[in-house]
């Protein structure tokens, strides 16, 4: 842990350089919609955004041990509970981004009679990767699911814990599993993978993307801009794509 928060601080401590800069430490989920909406930032505001892309579980220990960061967004409360645990965020500026929802999705040209949860105990489901359900959000949301259903308990032989939701994701792509639990997001970022069926919002999920500025912060003015602009129209516009839901401001 602490060579990897060691090679972080060397990676993005020269990103501080200029006043201008904003260093986001962000859910891997966000990847895809992240990066181009921060090209589309740089062009108009003239502002250079640099992303620590991770899971959420690390992102929330690397800030609260001190790694350089101005924005943390979080895949779900709990690591941003704990990071404002740690006193690591300024929870004034804490704020829900957005919302997401659980999608089950298989390598392309299998496993098109998976169409609901009860279809994953099929003989020809030998393997599910998930996100690991004791420490990554997505994992987390997947047992809370397949609980829902009364199928966690009777899966577990089938289950592949992996150390992010896109590590998931590609254990999918690469057909080294034949069935991964993601976000609806992740399937529709991925031109690998056959979307099954996306998880209903009555499976009791309340999946959100809490973000607020680091304590941290060695460029708040900056941050607290970007942070704005994530949840203007242009943004939104572009996580809308991505297929998150977009929580609007109050006035």
């Amino acid at each position: 842990m602490r060579a990897a928060l060691g090679l972080l601080l060397v990676l993005l401590t020269p990103a501080y350089g200029g006043q201008s800069t904003i260093v986001v430490s962000a859910a891997i989920s966000l990847t895809d919609a992240l990066q181009e909406i921060a090209r589309a930032y740089e062009a108009s505001a003239g502002a250079v955004v640099r992303f620590n892309f991770a899971a959420s579980n690390v992102l929330a220990r690397q800030i609260a041990n001190g790694a350089p960061a101005d924005i943390f967004i979080s895949a779900d409360e709990v690591q941003m509970n704990y990071a404002e645990s740690a006193r690591a965020i300024d929870a004034a500026t804490r704020r829900t981004l957005l919302t997401n929802r659980l999608a089950v999705v298989t390598p392309l040209g299998r496993g098109e009679d998976i169409v609901a949860a009860q279809d994953l105990r099929r003989p020809s489901v030998r393997r599910i990767a998930i996100g690991d359900p004791s420490a990554v959000p997505a994992g987390a949301y997947a047992r809370k699911y397949l609980q829902h259903e009364g199928l966690w308990e009777g899966l577990q032989p089938k289950f592949v814990a992996l150390a992010s939701v896109r590590a998931a994701l590609a254990a999918a792509e690469s057909g080294g599993a034949d069935a991964a639990i993601v976000y609806e997001s992740d399937a529709a970022a991925s031109a690998k993978v056959r979307l099954a069926y996306v998880v209903s919002r009555d499976a009791g999920l309340n999946i959100t993307y809490p973000a607020a500025i680091t304590s941290g912060s060695r460029n708040r003015a900056a941050a607290l801009k970007f942070l704005s602009f994530l949840q203007g129209p242009e943004a939104r516009a572009i996580f809308e794509r991505f297929r998150f839901g977009v929580v609007v401001p109050d006035p």
